[in-house]
């Protein structure tokens, strides 16, 4: 394999790995904990959009619970996100272990 090969390669998976953020970056991904009552939508970079929380999940006098549920909805979130970009990351890259994607 001559440099040239190599070289083209490189710029063409370099050029896939750009789309495939940009992408990511306009999906959505909607997370939810305990029933329902707490919803987060994610977009591929990690990016919180939006929070929902149902009315009965506002007790005054158990704030704590309402913090975990949305603490809980936001971890799950990112976690949907990171299997995602691992999964579109990995169709361009061939399952190459890239630094610094995602």
């Amino acid at each position: 394999m001559d440099m040239r090969m190599l070289m083209k390669q490189a710029q063409e998976m370099q050029a896939k790995m750009a789309k495939t953020q940009a992408e990511l970056a306009a999906k959505e991904i909607t997370a939810e904990v305990a029933g329902g009552q707490v919803k987060v939508v994610m977009n591929g970079k990690h990016r919180l959009l939006s929070i929902h929380i149902a009315p009965e999940s506002l007790d005054p006098d158990d704030i704590e619970f309402l913090q975990d549920l949305i603490v809980a909805a936001v971890n799950e979130g990112a976690k949907q996100v990171d299997a995602l970009v691992e999964k579109e990351m990995g169709s361009v890259t061939g399952g190459m272990n890239i630094p610094g994607l995602g």
